[in-house]
C-alpha cells in the first residue's frame, strides 16, 4: 500500500533523486558514526620503549635490533670527536653500551650516549688517536636485554671513616688541567656538583692539604656545555692521588697499594690509572705493582690540556673500614681478603716461598732465617752487633737490612720472603711484613708510650696475615730518652696534654733503644722453637741456650 501511495506522490525520476540522496546521507552519517567511536575501536597501540632526553632532544626510541636511533624535534648528529674509532660508520652515531649488572641486581642497564649538534654546525675534522680495549659492546648486547636505563648521575660514598670515592658510567670527559671531570647527561637537576680528594686518609688535614681536589660536574649533552672528547678510551679509568703520606713506607701501602689493589682488581688489568701529584720516584719504585694491576701506561692527569673519555671511571680509591694494612672480605670489593693481597704480591714479585720453614727430627736441619730491620734517624737500635751475636749463638742465620726508598723493592721483597723471622723497633720498615712466607714470625720492639700504635698498625693487621706476632716492650732504662728527657719519662701524661705533634717529636722521633740481650734472648729462644716439631728439639735448644748464657 505505502509503495503505491509514494509511486502516485513522486515521478520516477525524483525517486532516483531521492534514492541516492538517502545513500549519501546514510554515508556521511556511517563516517561520523566511525569517526567518534574510532578510539574505541580495535586493539591497543604498541608500546614504544622510549627515554625523555630533554632539552631539545625529546625522544630516544629504539626501533629495531640494528639500533638506530629515531629523535622528535631535534636534529642529532654523530658523537664525533678528533679521535674516531676506526671501526664505526661515518654518519651512524656513536652509541656506547655497558651491559654489565651489579650483582645483587636482576635487571640489566644500558647506557646510551648521544650528542646533539646544530643542523648547521659541520662535523668538525677527525683525527686518528689512540683507543684502548677493543671492545665492541653493541656486538655483546642480547635483544632480550634491551631494557633501557640512562644512567646520569655519580654514585659517591662519603660514609667510610678513611676515603671518599665516586663512581661513574657513561659518556664521561676528564679535564686535568682544571681538575674537572664532566658527565654528559640529557638533564641536569638542580645543577649539583662534587668534589673529592682521592687519597684514603680523610679527615687527615696534614696528608690532604697535598693533594689535588677534583671537580664532578654533571653537564648538559648540548654543543658549547661540554668539551669535546680529544682521547677516547674504551677501558675503564682510576683517579688517585700520590700526595698526602706517600714516600713513607707504611703509608705506601696502607693508603695507596692495598686500596689500589681492592679497587682495581676486579678489572683484571683492563683498567687505566690517572695519577695526581705524581711522583716518579714512586711509580718507579712500585713499577712491578702498578703494571700487574693495569695493562696501559700510567697517565700523569694534572696539567692535561686534552679531554680524555672514558666509558666508567672511579675517582678515589675504596679504603672500606678503619683498620691499617687490612682488607675485611666482608665488606671490601668482590670480597678480597689480605691473603688474596698477599698471593698477589708473590705473583707480583716473583717471590718464591710460600711457608716458613719447618724442623723435624731426624729430617731438615736447615736454621731459620732471621733479618733485623736496621734504621738510622729514630727508634733505631744502639746495639746491633751485640743482637746479630746473640742471634747467631741461638742458631740463626742473621742477616742485617735497612728498608729506605733508595733500596730496590723488588730485590728487598726477595730478602724479605727468604727469612723466617723478621724483627724491628716499631716503624715503617715493618711493613714489609706483606713479603714474609705463611707463619713467619714477625718480632716488634715496642718503644716507650708507643704500646696501642704498636699493636694498631702492625699487630693487629699481622692476624690477618697469617704471620705470628710477638712484641717485645722495653723498659725505661732501654730507651734513649731515659737520659735526655727524664722528666717527661717519668710524666707522660703532661707531653700528652701538649697534642699529637709533642707526642710525636718525643717518642717516634728522638727516641733509639739499646736492647737488653739477656732480657731479649727467651724471645728469641721461643720464636726458634716454634719452628721446632719434636721434643727433642725443644730440649735441645733449651738445653743449647743456657749453655751459652748460664
Amino acid at each position: 500500500m505505502y509503495e503505491k501511495i509514494f509511486a502516485r506522490s513522486f515521478s520516477r525520476y525524483e525517486q532516483k533523486k531521492l534514492g541516492y540522496g538517502a545513500f549519501v546521507c546514510s554515508l556521511i552519517l556511517a563516517l561520523t558514526f566511525c569517526t567518534v567511536f574510532k578510539p574505541y575501536f580495535g586493539p591497543l597501540p604498541p608500546l614504544n620503549l622510549r627515554l625523555s632526553m630533554g632539552v631539545g632532544l625529546r625522544m630516544l626510541t629504539i626501533e629495531d635490533p640494528s639500533m638506530s636511533l629515531s629523535l622528535g624535534m631535534a636534529s642529532v648528529e654523530p658523537h664525533t670527536s678528533t679521535t674516531s674509532n676506526p671501526s664505526e660508520k661515518p654518519g651512524e652515531p656513536n652509541v656506547e653500551m655497558n651491559t654489565s649488572a651489579p650483582s645483587n641486581k636482576s635487571e640489566k642497564t644500558v647506557q646510551v650516549t648521544v650528542e646533539a649538534q646544530s643542523p648547521s654546525q659541520p662535523n668538525p675534522p677527525q683525527k686518528t688517536g689512540h683507543i684502548e680495549g677493543e671492545v665492541d659492546p653493541l656486538n655483546a648486547l642480547k635483544k632480550s636485554e634491551i631494557g633501557m636505563k640512562l644512567v646520569t648521575k655519580p654514585i659517591c660514598s662519603t660514609a667510610e671513616p678513611r676515603s671518599d670515592f665516586c663512581e661513574m658510567n657513561g659518556d664521561i670527559r676528564v679535564h686535568g688541567k682544571s681538575s674537572t671531570i664532566f658527565l654528559a647527561s640529557s638533564q641536569v637537576e638542580n645543577n649539583t656538583t662534587w668534589r673529592i680528594k682521592p687519597y684514603a686518609r680523610k679527615g687527615d688535614e696534614t696528608a690532604l692539604k697535598h693533594v689535588n681536589s677534583f671537580t664532578i660536574k654533571p653537564s648538559l649533552m648540548v654543543v658549547n656545555k661540554i668539551p669535546q672528547c680529544t682521547e677516547n678510551h674504551r677501558v675503564p679509568a682510576i683517579i688517585f692521588s700520590l700526595g698526602g703520606y706517600t714516600g713513607n713506607h707504611f703509608h705506601d701501602f696502607t693508603d695507596v697499594i692495598i686500596p689500589l689493589f681492592s679497587t682495581s682488581r676486579e678489572f683484571k688489568g683492563e683498567v687505566k690509572f690517572l695519577i695526581t701529584n705524581k711522583k716518579a720516584f714512586w711509580i718507579a719504585k712500585f713499577r712491578e705493582i702498578l703494571d700487574k694491576l693495569s695493562n696501559y701506561e700510567i697517565l700523569d692527569i694534572d696539567g692535561e690540556e686534552n679531554i680524555h673519555c672514558f666509558p666508567r671511571i672511579i675517582i678515589g680509591l675504596k679504603r672500606i673500614g678503619n683498620e691499617e694494612l687490612s682488607l675485611n672480605p666482608s665488606k671490601t670489593p668482590n670480597g678480597y681478603s689480605m691473603k688474596d693481597f698477599r698471593d698477589f704480591i708473590r705473583s707480583a714479585y716473583s717471590l718464591k716461598r710460600e711457608s716458613a720453614i719447618k724442623i723435624k727430627e731426624g729430617g731438615n736441619s736447615k736454621k731459620p732465617r732471621l733479618l733485623i730491620i736496621s734504621r738510622r734517624n729514630s727508634r733505631a737500635f744502639m746495639n746491633k752487633g751485640k743482637i746479630y751475636t746473640m742471634a747467631k749463638r741461638l742458631g740463626y742465620n742473621v742477616l742485617i737490612a735497612e728498608a729506605d726508598n733508595k733500596s730496590n723493592l723488588s730485590s728487598f721483597a726477595q730478602t724479605v720472603n727468604s727469612c723466617d723471622v723478621m724483627m724491628g723497633v716499631h716503624g715503617a720498615g715493618l711493613t714489609n711484613m706483606v713479603f714474609l712466607p705463611e707463619n713467619a714470625v714477625l718480632i716488634q720492639v715496642v718503644p716507650l708510650q708507643l704500646e696501642w700504635l704498636s699493636k694498631y698498625d702492625f699487630g693487629e693487621p699481622s692476624v690477618d696475615m697469617n704471620v705470628r706476632y710477638l712484641e717485645y716492650r722495653i723498659k725505661e732504662e732501654e730507651s734513649s730518652l731515659i737520659q735526655q728527657y727524664p722528666d717527661e719519662i717519668r710524666d707522660p701524661i703532661s707531653v700528652k696534654r701538649k697534642g699529637w705533634f709533642a707526642f710525636r717529636d718525643l717518642y717516634l722521633d728522638r727516641q733509639n733503644v739499646m736492647l737488653n740481650v739477656i732480657r731479649f734472648r727467651p724471645t728469641l729462644v721461643k720464636k726458634q722453637s716454634s719452628f721446632c716439631m719434636s721434643r727433642s728439639c725443644h730440649f735441645f735448644l733449651f738445653f743449647f741456650f743456657f749453655l751459652i748464657f748460664p
